[in-house]
């Protein structure tokens, strides 16, 4: 039986890896050289979907799959819409794409994130409190009940919630509500956040529990792998 998306991260997570490469490129000739340079470094990959044509993202999520299938895939495409398009976002995702994991948006509700919320062996990142500037505008307001709802839906245990470094305190708060479930954290690097109150805010009490995404970092970095490596080594200081 195929291992399930939570037990594929705590695998990595358990070898001392917690870097994210975001895949924001478009075009999988570039995703392979990214990949071949940091394979051994991740504890995932995030492709973006908004910045693929179907073709390339597929030959994407294949190649992982087929040199590395021990790293999840995690596709940020922040999927949040009535039910019943949900179930054909659902089957699009991961029984056609084949991704492990999934980003989606809590604004219609719990009920009509169940095609998501059924599918236990998938990962399911809730947008809790994201990184990018203006985004307190309205989630200042809801972060917290909306992390408290994630914690009541995760009765399948294939939960887990974004909260940006950009944002440490409000990470902080997330954490304390939601327990040990994983938390991709994206705003490192390009967009300023701050690693070691990072990993301080959003570690979970296994000293885990962290998805530290880099993407325009590491991807764009004149050599890829050391940029990977760098990340890697100040995780692990932080950690200490």
């Amino acid at each position: 039986m195929a291992k399930s998306f939570l037990g594929k991260l705590k695998a990595k997570w358990d070898e001392g890896k917690f870097v994210c490469v975001g895949l924001d490129q478009g075009s999988f000739t570039f995703d392979k050289k990214i990949i071949d340079q940091t394979f051994d470094l991740v504890c995932s990959y995030k492709p973006n979907a908004a910045f693929y044509k179907e073709a390339e993202l597929q030959k994407t999520v294949d190649y992982i799959k087929a040199n590395h299938p021990d790293i999840p895939i995690i596709l940020d495409a922040k999927r949040g819409d009535v039910e019943n398009t949900n179930k054909a976002y659902v089957k699009a995702i991961f029984d056609d794409l084949g991704a492990d994991a999934v980003t989606v948006n809590p604004y219609l509700g719990g009920k009509s994130l169940q095609p998501f919320l059924d599918r236990a062996d998938k990962g399911i990142f809730v947008l809790v409190k994201t990184s990018n500037p203006g985004a307190g505008e309205f989630q200042d307001l809801i972060f917290k009940i909306i992390a408290e709802h994630v914690v009541t839906w995760n009765k399948n245990g294939n939960l887990a919630v974004v909260a940006g470094a950009t944002y440490p305190k409000e990470l902080k708060k997330v954490r304390e509500i939601v327990g040990d479930m994983p938390i991709l954290i994206p705003g490192i690097g390009a967009q300023g956040g701050d690693l070691k109150e990072t990993v301080k805010a959003g570690v979970n009490s296994q000293g885990q529990g962290i998805i530290i995404n880099s993407s325009r970092g590491i991807i764009f970095a004149p050599n890829p792998k050391e940029a990977a490596l760098s990340l890697d080594h100040k995780i692990k200081e932080a950690l200490k």
